[in-house]
């Protein structure tokens, strides 16, 4: 009997797919505002089998993990200013990148709370940071974005904002104001 050294790979590509899925249900099963979310309805949605979430993620704490981390990769990762984009323009798309993040980051972040030390949240937080810390300066270079600003002081603003136990619609005229705060005005 003759096996298929292809099958190997085809499993890894199958598995990395399955996790790629869960992450995704998670996502969207934690943005819901029901705080009781079922391992066996991460599962579900995701169409996979209990066996294959617990392989990937042994309980519900790795699977927050994972999700948060994957989702300051994807902050991290679109720190970037694109070609003919202002400094001010790609600062400010990157921290509505943040701000959008925010309905599905309260009941993750609330969860991991409860079960981890704040380090390993702060050190996410540290690394988008880092990540955003280029924007902010060529924004600030460019004379488009108040010097006195650091980039942690504007996370603190977005943060103190989505502490607000209200609705996105009201909270989102309040993320505007403080992104047209950043702005230096002429004169």
């Amino acid at each position: 009997m003759e096996t298929s050294r292809t099958a190997f790979p085809k499993r890894r590509a199958a598995a990395e797919r399955n996790r790629g899925k869960i992450l995704d249900a998670a996502r969207e099963a934690f943005a819901d505002p029901t705080p009781d979310i079922s391992m066996a309805e991460i599962a579900r949605r995701a169409g996979v089998g209990m066996a294959t979430l617990y392989r990937n993620f042994p309980g519900r704490q790795e699977l927050l993990e994972a999700l948060y981390a994957d989702e300051v990769d994807q902050i991290c990762d679109a720190a970037t200013l694109q070609s003919g984009q202002s400094p001010a323009a790609a600062l400010t798309a990157w921290l509505r990148l943040q701000i959008a993040f925010i309905p599905h980051k309260r009941l993750i972040i609330s969860e991991l709370l409860e079960h981890t030390d704040r380090d390993g949240i702060t050190s996410h937080r540290a690394r988008a940071v880092e990540a955003g810390r280029p924007l902010l300066a060529a924004a600030q270079e460019a004379g488009q974005i108040r010097d006195e600003l650091t980039l942690e002081q504007i996370f603190d603003l977005i943060v103190a904002i989505a502490k607000i136990n209200e609705s996105p619609g009201y909270l989102q005229p309040l993320f505007e104001t403080v992104l047209d705060g950043l702005h230096r005005t002429p004169g």
